[in-house]
């Protein structure tokens, strides 16, 4: 049984003034996440902008990462695409690479029917029949929802074995959860639904938000299973401001500045993402200030 963690952080990729990845911040960065509540790191994928990172940028991040953490936490490559062909090229990388896992998102733009959707990761989980898997539902992104009856087909590959969900339907998630065996894990991919989530038998969250408080996801995690609910939800309540303010523009735009404004020097996302607004980083301050992260 593969066991990634419960929380995995959807790591943020650095840029330095000159907008090329910052290797080292990387190394740097992901060895605080690990001190900081991460089980594991999911690199290139959403939240690291891997639709504007060239494949060798993001094969060295893979290695950079791996290497830095070597041993205290998984790495999960992102290797989705919308391209089958391509997905499974970068998956057996990845695997080749020694990583731990790799993080697919539903194909986007092409908006395959569903069968498609389970060729899709049927062919890359037979490409890789002993590398760990992570599907990754995510409609608002890709304009297509993974549905459960085909996330059940998949299941039987023994090396899918999680899946990130980031629909917002609970209803989708509890479906899931019946039909699944107990020992494929589902995530939260949303940070403001984790607990919500736990609730209908989710099993952790990859998150954003971890960046800042990877520490008290692990104790509202924790408090949860060990049957405090009501100290759960009292993190869940206080750290709520921040997750809601880290997604009101297009992630990663508010937490790369929420990182900034922390003294890393991360920059600011790759065109066509734009740097936050004076404004937001206003917001991002006055959620961060009551936590003690600034």
């Amino acid at each position: 049984m593969t066991d990634f963690g419960r929380v995995i952080t959807a790591m943020i990729t650095p840029f330095n003034g000159e907008g090329a990845v910052d290797y080292d911040l990387a190394a740097k960065l992901a060895l605080h996440l690990v001190d900081h509540g991460s089980d594991a790191l999911v690199i290139c994928g959403t939240t690291g902008e891997s639709p504007t990172l060239t494949w060798d940028e993001e094969f060295q991040l893979f290695q950079v990462v791996h290497q830095a953490v070597a041993g205290r936490a998984k790495v999960i490559a992102g290797t989705g695409s919308n391209s089958t062909q391509e997905a499974i090229h970068a998956t057996v990388k990845a695997a080749e690479m020694g990583l731990d896992g790799s993080l697919l998102v539903v194909p986007y733009y092409n908006k395959p029917p569903q069968e498609g959707l389970y060729q899709h990761f049927r062919a890359i989980a037979a490409a890789v029949p002993s590398f760990p898997l992570m599907l990754y539902n995510i409609p608002g992104r890709t304009g297509q929802n993974l549905s459960t009856e085909i996330v059940f087909r998949l299941a039987e590959y023994g090396n899918i074995v999680a899946i990130k969900e980031a629909s917002g339907q609970l209803d989708q998630v509890s479906a899931l959860r019946q039909g699944l065996p107990e020992t494929f894990r589902i995530y939260s991919g949303d940070d403001s639904l984790t607990l919500s989530l736990l609730a209908v038998g989710g099993y952790g969250v990859v998150s954003v938000a971890s960046h800042l408080v990877g520490d008290e996801l692990q104790q509202m995690i924790r408090a949860f299973c060990q049957g405090d609910v009501a100290k759960a939800t009292h993190l869940h309540l206080k750290l709520f401001d921040l997750f809601k303010v880290l997604f009101v523009t297009t992630n990663p735009i508010p937490v790369k500045a929420a990182l900034n404004l922390q003294g890393w020097p991360v920059g600011t996302p790759r065109l066509p993402l734009t740097a936050a607004t004076p404004e937001i980083c206003h917001q991002l301050a006055a959620a961060m200030k009551p936590l003690g992260l600034l």
